[in-house]
């Protein structure tokens, strides 16, 4: 019996017996005692096991909270893929944290998630090792003006931005009241109401090259009409004008794109040729057009038709640089 085993097999005879000598586990396990009290230290200090010694039943048992039978589970193999993926995001952002304040908080965070990576003596560095997390198109987001940001947003108070327009290569001087900070694709976006525009905006943090904060306090925008602005159309992309794209990919894409979900609201149906048909609203088509454009020629635009030509015009653009 491997030491995972044995934490398993430990496990379960607190969570069955309630209480259980020494003796009876360490028969039940087939171990020495010297390695019975290291299984014990090992669960205790590096899985916060919470087993202790009743004298009056002359045994050990788990230290359960009033009306909470069962407190502990034993963390590593049974992570699932939601559970992995959380607790190595989790670590691999604590790792990116920069010196500051946070610090000691910080510390006894990583420890822990090290900790529930694994129940093995090498198991975090193994799990780490061979399970990884890539991101994809990262961009860097200037430390200083991220912290100011944030403080704005959560002390509800308005900003002025210096922000740098990519399609236009020029930057605007606008005042906004920030909203809610979101993570996409790897990269932070400002929700914020625009009073140079008065409308509803998002900006990139990483093409702020400016931020300061103000006095003035923050307008509020309901969440409702932030999620009708932002939140019902492809992409992080703005607009108020909705539309639905009806995207055609062929039967080789479709065994991957009809595993994907690509819009909430998204409507799917596969043809007589097995060709696989995506519906999804957007409102602005920047994004969707380049999602469109990365399968090729397994993707035809069939509707509207300004989507069509967006991504024709785009693809033929394209081809006069390799003519």
């Amino acid at each position: 019996m491997d030491r995972t085993e044995r934490f398993y097999k430990i496990e379960q005879l607190l969570h069955d017996r309630r209480v259980a000598s020494f003796d009876d586990i360490r028969v039940e396990l087939e171990v020495s005692r010297a390695t019975l009290k290291r299984d014990f230290q090992y669960l205790r200090d590096r899985l916060n096991a919470p087993i202790v010694y009743d004298r009056e039943a002359g045994g050990y048992r788990f230290d359960a909270p009033p009306g909470n039978a069962r407190s502990f589970a034993l963390p590593g193999l049974w992570f699932n893929a939601s559970e992995i993926h959380a607790l190595l995001m989790m670590q691999n952002l604590l790792e990116e944290v920069q010196p500051g304040l946070l610090g000691p908080q910080i510390a006894p965070l990583q420890t822990r998630l090290k900790s529930l990576l694994g129940s093995q003596d090498d198991a975090p560095e193994e799990v780490t090792r061979r399970i990884r997390i890539v991101h994809a198109a990262k961009r860097h987001a200037d430390l200083r003006y991220f912290e100011v940001i944030a403080s704005a947003l959560l002390k509800r108070r308005r900003l002025t931005l210096r922000h740098w327009n990519r399609g236009r290569d020029d930057e605007t001087e606008r005042e906004v009241s920030p909203q809610r900070m979101v993570f996409y694709r790897d990269n932070w976006y400002l929700d914020a109401w625009c009073h140079l525009r008065e409308e509803i905006r998002s900006f990139g943090i990483d093409a702020v090259r400016h931020a300061a904060l103000l006095e003035t306090k923050a307008r509020e925008v309901p969440a409702t009409r932030l999620d009708e602005v932002l939140g019902a159309g492809y992409g992080i992309f703005s607009g108020n004008e909705l539309q639905w794209a009806r995207l055609r990919f062929s039967p080789e894409a479709a065994r991957w794109v009809a595993t994907e979900q690509w819009h909430p609201r998204q409507k799917a149906s596969t043809d007589a040729q097995g060709r696989y048909i995506l519906e999804l609203p957007y409102s602005n088509p920047t994004e969707l057009v380049m999602d469109v454009l990365r399968h090729g020629a397994d993707v035809e635009v069939l509707a509207p038709q300004a989507l069509r030509d967006a991504v024709r015009d785009e693809m033929a653009t394209a081809l006069k640089a390799y003519a």
